[in-house]
């Protein structure tokens, strides 16, 4: 759906509040600031939580989309 390529993907399926987010700030610190990051979860708290954590870090949440049970967002490094 989304044309945004990522630089890396980041699967969190199956994984609950925080662990999402503690994965993607590891991932997001591994990146060159420009880069794209692909995560995948399944937690519906993770909107909430990407859209915060994207505002508090200031890396850019390119897109967010739900695909059946499966939460799809895209992070651009700062």
């Amino acid at each position: 759906m989304s044309e945004v390529q990522a630089n890396m993907e980041l699967d969190c399926r199956g994984l609950n509040c925080p662990l999402p987010i503690l994965k993607t700030k590891k991932a997001i610190e591994s990146l060159n600031s420009g880069d794209v990051l692909k995560m995948v979860a399944t937690d519906p708290g993770s909107i909430n939580d990407m859209n915060a954590w994207s505002k508090r870090t200031g890396n850019e949440l390119l897109s967010s989309e739900q695909t059946g049970d499966e939460y799809v967002f895209f992070i651009r490094k700062k």
